[in-house]
Formats: C-alpha cells, sequence, structure tokens
C-alpha cells in the first residue's frame, strides 16, 4: 500500500529546522516587548463574512484563494486568509476599545490562501503581524516600520529598503479613482484579464499588477501622490520626517498599494534585494476604516506582515546561521544491565539541573555507543561499567578530544555542569 503524502502547498517543519523557528519567533516576541506590544491570538478559522467585509469582496484573496466551507449548522466558515481581520474583530467583541489607546498588539500563527505553491510561498503559511489600533498619529506608522527593520538587522540582513505610498483617504481617493478609471479604459485592450476585470471595480489594483504588458500600460498613469488631500499630504509628510530621523532610507512608489481593500494613507513595503520576484519581505499599512466596516466605531489603525517561510528562505540564501540551541550536552554510555538502571537515574538528575542529556536505548557495544553520541552532537559521554560503578564511579569523556577522566556518582552532575560552564 502506498503511503500518503502531504497535500500540495503544504510544508513538513522537521527537527533541524523547527529550532530556526523558535529562535525566530523568540526574538519577535522579544522585540514586540520591547516596543510595548502584547501578544494575542485568535481562532485558525472565522465567520467568511469578516473577510469579505474586512478583506474586500472585489480582492484576490476572498474571489480565489480562501478555503471556505460550510459546517454541520450550515455556517459559512473560512481559515483565515490573513491576520488583520481577525485581530480588529478580537478587538471589538472583547471590548479592547476601554483600554489605554493606542492597543498594541502582534501574533503569530498559520495563514491559509489557495494560492500557486512557489519557493517561500505555501497554502499554509505561517505570518507574523503587529497592529496598533486608536491612533492617528503617524508616528506610529513609523514605528512599526523602524520595528520590523530592527528585526531584520537582529537577523544580520542588512541590505532593505523602504518603499512608501499613499493611497489616500475617503475624500481624496474617489476623485483619484475616477482619473485612475478613464486613463485605464483607454489602456484596456493592452491590460492582462485579471486587470481587465478590476478596472472598474478596484483600478488601484491594476497599478500593482506584475504582468509586463500592464507595467508598461500603466507607466504614465495618474500619480496618487500628487491628488492627496491636505491631511493626507500632511501625514505622509510627518511619517517621512519621523522615518528620516532614525536614519531610515526610503523610496516613494505611487504604484504601491497592496492587495487589500481596507489601506488609508499609509501603504510600505520592506524589500530585500537579491531575491528576484519574491523580494518583497514585509508590507503593510493604514486601515482607518476597517473597525467600522467590521461594525465598530471609526477608529483609526495601522500594521503589517511578514510571512516566516519567505524570512527564513532569505536567511538561507544568505547563508546567514542562527544561533541555534545545543541538541544534546551529555551522552549516556552505559555497559550492562545494572550500569543501565544506574544510567537511568543518572539521566533524571541531569535532566532535573537543566542539562541536556540522552542515553542509549539499545543495549549495544561501547564504540556504537560513541558513534551514536558523535552524530548527537554530544559534547561529554558518561560511561558506566560494571567495574566502575563497582567502585562507585563513572568516566567521563571529552567528545573530539579523547580526553577522559573518572568522576565519583556523587560529584558527576556537578562536574558535568562545571566542564560545560567551560569551569573545569
Amino acid at each position: 500500500m502506498a503511503y500518503l503524502t502531504k497535500p500540495r502547498g503544504t510544508n513538513d517543519i522537521l527537527p533541524g529546522e523547527v529550532e530556526k523557528w523558535i529562535y525566530i519567533e523568540g526574538l519577535l516576541r522579544e522585540i514586540c516587548q520591547q516596543y510595548g506590544y502584547q501578544e494575542i491570538r485568535t481562532p485558525v478559522f472565522e465567520n467568511t463574512e469578516l473577510f469579505i467585509r474586512g478583506v474586500g469582496e472585489a480582492t484576490d484573496i476572498v474571489e480565489k484563494e480562501m478555503y471556505t466551507f460550510t459546517d454541520r449548522g450550515q455556517r459559512s466558515l473560512t481559515l483565515r486568509p490573513e491576520g488583520t481581520s481577525a485581530v480588529v474583530r478580537a478587538y471589538l467583541e472583547n471590548k479592547m476599545h476601554t483600554q489605554a489607546m493606542p492597543v498594541k498588539l502582534y501574533y503569530m500563527g498559520p495563514m491559509f490562501r489557495y494560492d500557486r505553491p512557489q519557493a517561500g510561498r505555501y497554502r499554509q503559511f505561517h505570518q507574523f503581524g503587529i497592529e496598533a489600533l486608536g491612533t492617528l498619529d503617524s508616528m506610529v506608522d513609523g514605528e512599526i516600520i523602524a520595528l520590523v527593520i530592527d528585526f531584520f538587522q537582529r537577523l544580520g540582513l542588512k541590505d532593505l529598503a523602504v518603499h512608501l505610498n499613499s493611497v489616500g483617504c475617503p475624500d481624496c481617493r474617489p476623485v483619484y479613482r475616477e482619473k485612475l478609471i478613464a486613463y485605464l479604459r483607454a489602456q484596456k485592450e493592452n491590460l492582462c484579464s485579471d486587470c481587465q476585470s478590476r478596472l472598474e471595480r478596484n483600478p488601484l489594483r491594476v497599478l500593482d499588477c506584475k504582468v509586463e504588458k500592464c507595467q508598461q500600460s500603466t507607466a504614465d498613469a495618474p500619480s496618487i501622490l500628487e491628488n492627496l488631500c491636505f491631511e493626507c499630504e500632511h501625514h505622509l509628510t510627518e511619517l517621512k520626517a519621523y522615518l528620516a530621523e532614525l536614519g531610515i532610507t526610503y523610496q516613494l512608489d505611487p504604484k504601491l498599494v497592496r492587495g487589500l481593500d481596507y489601506y488609508t494613507k499609509t501603504a510600505f513595503e520592506i524589500i530585500y534585494h537579491g531575491l528576484g520576484a519574491q523580494s518583497t519581505v514585509c508590507g503593510g499599512g493604514r486601515y482607518d476604516r476597517l473597525i467600522s466596516e467590521c461594525g465598530g466605531q471609526p477608529t483609526p489603525a495601522v500594521g503589517c506582515a511578514l510571512g516566516l517561510e519567505r524570512l527564513i528562505l532569505t536567511l538561507e540564501k544568505k547563508e546567514i546561521a542562527l544561533p541555534l540551541p545545543e541538541k544534546t550536552e551529555v551522552f549516556f554510555a552505559p555497559l550492562g544491565q545494572n550500569a543501565r538502571l544506574s544510567a537511568f537515574t543518572m539521566l533524571a538528575k541531569c535532566r532535573q539541573e537543566g542539562i541536556k542529556a540522552q542515553i542509549d536505548y539499545q543495549a549495544r557495544g561501547l564504540k556504537a555507543q560513541m558513534k551514536q553520541a558523535d552524530r548527537l552532537g554530544a559534547k561529554l559521554a558518561v560511561i558506566m561499567g560494571e567495574d566502575e560503578l563497582a567502585r562507585g564511579a563513572v568516566i567521563v569523556r571529552t567528545m573530539g578530544e579523547s580526553v577522559q577522566e573518572e568522576i565519583t556518582k556523587e560529584n558527576l552532575v556537578a562536574a558535568l555542569k562545571a566542564k560545560l560552564k567551560g569551569e573545569d
């Protein structure tokens, strides 16, 4: 019988790789705490209506990519394709508006989109995101960009570029939208089929199309930066000043609109050069209307998200090694049944003292056990034979140096801790 395989677009994260994820997630939590963001965890599926309202009915995510199903109660549910809408729902449902403003949150976990699998992009993927709800201040926009840059730099990624835009607001975007539609109608025959369908419903998305003929057709399109109202232009000017104050360089990109309908004012992406088509490692912006779209009072908010698979792929391409913990520090090699019983007790004592210890489970000879200790990367091997036990002692061998000494059982744990600290 043939064995079953994982669904297309999913990925197993195996030992040896999981440690990278644990390190990155730990660093994200550490940085978020330093910046005053608290973790939130939302359900992996939500009512479908949340994403139709939040993400936008005319977006590719809602039209093509969501995993939607009907449960036994005939309710339409969707595996979350992104994190912001769920955070907004939790903010409203749990009355978090009663807290001190802004409410600063972060999340990480699996998301689901029916997309074409490729390097760094899966149908189940893991996303980290931060959200600040309850302030119009452009300083928070700058803080979020700074947090992500700080995180990437701590990982060793330096060649970063911030692409920045404003997508306007309900006052100025409708005027710009009409100008853009008029321009695109004249170019319609030169657009791809997706962009032809977007033209009337979501024309800003045409600017973001990666198809070459669409990029050529929109080269001379009206710029939204030339059509901002005073409030949006002032917000962008302030944000640029905050970024400059931190020494964060940026590039204005009037075609950067992101793929979600809820963005207003700030939109940004962080690019890492040298990754080809998948060079965007983080994206986000301001969504001042999303909370009211989901049934709450008008509340400004800003956030961003990054894909962890894409990030790990970037680190691997740049050959950046993460400081991963030792898997095994001490390996017990007992010889004989009495020694196995004694070793089992000493193994437990080592683990209780925080030592990463393993033991041979197959009653093999000493040579085979030393090979296993070497494969596990153990620093020390504790050899326990019948003769040594009769004297109340064991042999501790320093792996890789073939240096060994006899130590009493009573002093073993203390001696191992000292050797691991380099105090011996």
